[in-house]
């Protein structure tokens, strides 16, 4: 490997993998993208080795060591291509925020997104009715604002457009509209995805759709 080559593993349906693609692509950052085949019965050797720890993907391998989880490796790329514009906030209470929200949304709002996905019934509608009330509070927090940091995409940005592309599913399955519910937050992911490193590095949203269905067959959830 080169000493300042880039490599980025991951799987074509992840949000976190979708977070560092726009992040390295915001940066301007050159890589080499390698997809597992197979993650989740055979993971390649490379990612066995790079994060032996959670065996997950992101990572980012980088002078020939690897730097594992979404946001850890989009603090990393803003400390280390830190040309131009940052993705992280100079203001310390800004950045506190922005990382409170994307708590919130990775342990709350995914949370909901499976079990709309996994479950049928009372329990589909009581994880619908979680997700939407999720999805308001983030409404709110966006405000009148273009982006969640205000005028400047950034962080928050970046973590969490990508889940834009699961809605369609999420609508599907469970009958509702995302837009209809919470049209602020539709209007700002347009507008993130008239960026280029947006729209390249989400997967097209009846594609994923399929996935899922493919990947509820293969746990047996009817």
């Amino acid at each position: 490997m080169d000493e300042d080559e880039v490599v980025l593993l991951g799987f074509w349906t992840s949000p976190y993998v979708m977070r560092v693609k726009i992040a390295l692509a915001e940066k301007g950052v050159h890589y080499y993208y390698m997809e597992e085949g197979d993650l989740f019965k055979n993971k390649s050797t490379l990612l066995l080795k790079m994060n032996p720890v959670f065996k997950k993907v992101p990572v980012i391998i980088h002078n020939d060591k690897s730097i594992c989880e979404s946001l850890i490796i989009l603090q990393y790329i803003d400390d280390v291509w830190n040309d131009g514009a940052p993705i992280l906030s100079e203001d310390p209470y800004q950045r506190a925020k922005a990382r409170f929200w994307i708590d919130f949304f990775d342990k709350k709002v995914t949370d909901c997104g499976r079990r709309m996905w996994a479950s049928k019934g009372a329990d589909q509608e009581a994880a619908k009715k979680e997700f939407i009330e999720s999805l308001k509070l983030l409404e709110g927090e966006l405000g009148e604002k273009p982006y969640f940091g205000g005028d400047r995409f950034g962080l928050l940005d970046i973590a969490l457009v990508p889940f834009s592309c699961r809605f369609y599913t999420y609508e599907t399955l469970c009958n509702f509209s995302v837009e209809k519910e919470c049209p602020k937050l539709i209007e700002w992911v347009k507008r993130c995805s008239l960026r280029e490193s947006v729209s390249k590095s989400l997967p097209d949203q009846y594609k994923v759709y399929d996935f899922v269905l493919e990947f509820k067959k293969m746990l047996g959830i009817n």
